[in-house]
């Protein structure tokens, strides 16, 4: 449909047509003032484009615009004005757009309200955005739409807008220079490097979320991805070891499923979609919302970024804002581990500053978010349009800020260095806190998983735990990983010393979770084993009779099972020594 049978809503502001419904108390935005109709504010399109009049479907609203039919008088001809609220234009004298009577209007039924939270993740490093109340103009709903960019990642993630379980969402923002103003950042010429990564993992039951922040130099092995071509071909890109993370991304012809897969290589943890932002949609972004709160242990001059701000709270927006996220002079080592820690204090007062009154309560603030979220964004096609991100921000929004936590992920100076100057993941720390992930254990105070298993069956992960030597088990894949009882029998053997296990191959069914069953003689045995998997208390299957003779324990792998060596389960509190923010605390920057 054209912009003159919409009634050329590309002349009019959308923000400007928020009115208040006094049957529902809501705002609705309305930009169906065609002549001769009437103007009663119950009355919206909705974004499928379906419009009724008196019960009955319009031709034009099948196609979308919930008119009669283009405006009379031509594209530029008499435009009434919404009651109570002005114009963005006067109308013209004459004609039959004149508005009618408040007291001639027929009353309709309150409607039930319409009204839509929604929590955008986008950001140069990821801005949390509150879209609230229902933008359904069609107009509205195309702009928008057309603001988005996709990209086709193939099998690096869902077809599907959500899970059914926990939902993993990789955002990355890159130092690609665009727009005026960002000559001065990023490397010239560049595609773009994934510069600041966050893997931000929203819990089954969406009471928590934990965002990790990934180092740009972290040293790991980019495994090999497929990669989506302009003429529809697919190119294969292959692996390399030993490089840094931020080359996953624009380097070799490498797109955001790339760094999917790196990402997933690393924790064990398959990313479902990606949101890619770049310098500009901070400046953007920032000033959209009005400012964002930054506090200051200490007073910043940073001459290389020219950023300049006094000890204690300041407002940032703009190119201010961008200066503050990408300086590594002013904090802590100067390292980027110290930036990452600001960055995650300022998207933590962004997220309170989406959230506030001052925000859910203004239509044209709300319209300027989601029109300047909506322009930063590429995202993949799973994704890729306007309804398809407000069902994905709906459900993130149900997680409360004082649940979201942020972290980094635990890494060591790169031993392979001489003088380190690149990183890599903690053996230790990184493990567990992937497998605390995995297995979708909160970092804050709401309910965990693991404190739902009390009483007798929490008892039996504890007493006494055999020597791995002494341990015999029957190991069967009941997973979806080919070969991983082959692959779990060959680690518990050669890293664990368990010699006594065996690979019993394909369980006769596929589980979701694994289960070790033993007896009751068995129970040290089941322990250790246990502890070295990293097992749950309700994987633990205990049975009535003792087991005779070299009878072996049977560990049947289910779904949750991600590879050898990684643990099924974390522990029930993240590693000592990894630092947490939340997103509903404000932090000074030291």
């Amino acid at each position: 449909m054209d912009a003159h049978s919409r009634g050329r809503a590309d002349d009019i502001d959308p923000a400007d047509q928020w009115v208040l419904n006094p049957n529902t108390g809501n705002y609705e935005l309305r930009l169906d003032h065609s002549a001769g109709e009437s103007s009663s504010p119950s009355r919206t399109a909705t974004a499928e484009g379906t419009g009724r009049r008196g019960g009955t479907r319009t031709d034009a609203s099948r196609e979308g615009s919930g008119r009669r039919g283009a405006r009379e008088g031509g594209a530029d001809g008499p435009r009434r004005e919404v009651p109570g609220q002005r114009s963005r234009r006067a109308s013209q004298s004459g004609g039959r757009g004149t508005e009618p009577p408040a007291s001639g209007r027929r009353k309709r039924k309150p409607k039930k309200s319409r009204k839509k939270k929604a929590l955008l993740w986008t950001g140069g490093v990821a801005a949390f955005v509150v879209v609230a109340t229902s933008i359904g103009a069609y107009a509205v709903y195309q702009k928008l739409n057309g603001n988005i960019d996709t990209i086709d990642v193939g099998d690096a993630g869902s077809k599907n807008v959500l899970s059914e379980g926990p939902m993993n969402i990789l955002i990355i923002g890159t130092d690609k220079r665009t727009g005026k103003g960002n000559e001065g950042y990023g490397d010239k010429g560049s595609e773009g490097h994934a510069d600041t990564t966050i893997l931000f993992h929203v819990s089954e039951d969406r009471t928590n979320a934990t965002a990790m922040s990934i180092p740009r130099d972290l040293m790991t092995e980019i495994p090999e991805c497929e990669t989506k071509q302009s003429d529809g071909t697919t190119t294969t890109i292959p692996g390399t070891p030993n490089e840094r993370f931020n080359t996953s991304l624009g380097q070799s012809g490498r797109n955001p499923g790339c760094t999917m897969k790196t990402v997933e290589n690393i924790t064990g943890l398959k990313p479902d979609h990606f949101m890619m932002v770049d310098f500009n949609a901070v400046k953007e972004l920032t000033t959209a919302v009005g400012g964002v709160k930054v506090c200051m242990a200490k007073p910043v001059d940073d001459p290389k970024s020219h950023l300049k701000l006094p000890a204690g709270e300041s407002e940032v927006a703009g190119e201010q804002a961008l200066a503050l996220l990408r300086t590594r002079h002013s904090f802590g080592n100067e390292s980027d581990l110290d930036r990452i820690k600001v960055q995650q204090q300022f998207l933590a007062s962004m997220i309170r500053e989406m959230k506030s009154s001052d925000t859910l309560t203004n239509p044209k603030k709300l319209y300027t978010l989601a029109d300047a979220a909506t322009n930063a964004l590429t995202v993949d096609t799973g994704i890729g349009d306007a309804k398809k991100l407000m069902t994905l921000a709906q459900e993130i929004g149900k997680v409360d800020t004082k649940n979201v936590t942020f972290l980094t992920m635990p890494v060591i100076d790169n031993p392979a260095e001489p003088k380190p100057i690149t990183v890599v993941v903690d053996p230790v720390k990184g493990e567990q806190l992937f497998a605390m992930m995995r297995s979708d254990t909160s970092l804050t105070e709401v309910k965990q998983k693991e404190k739902a298993a009390k009483g007798k069956q929490a008892a039996l992960l504890k007493g006494p735990k055999a020597e791995p030597a002494d341990v015999r088990v029957d190991v069967l894949n009941g997973g979806e990983i080919a070969g991983a009882a082959g692959s779990t029998v060959t680690w518990l053997q050669n890293e664990q010393g368990v010699l006594k296990s065996t690979n019993k191959a394909n369980a006769p069914e596929k589980i979701k979770k694994t289960t070790l069953e033993y007896a009751p003689n068995q129970a040290d045995q089941a322990r250790a084993l246990a502890a070295m998997m990293g097992l749950p208390a309700t994987a633990m299957k205990k049975g009535t009779a003792d087991a005779e003779g070299l009878e072996a324990m049977v560990l049947t792998l289910g779904a949750d099972f991600k590879g050898a060596g990684q643990l099924i389960t974390g522990p029930a509190k993240a590693p000592e020594g990894v630092e947490q923010a939340s997103a509903d605390k404000a932090v000074c920057a030291k």
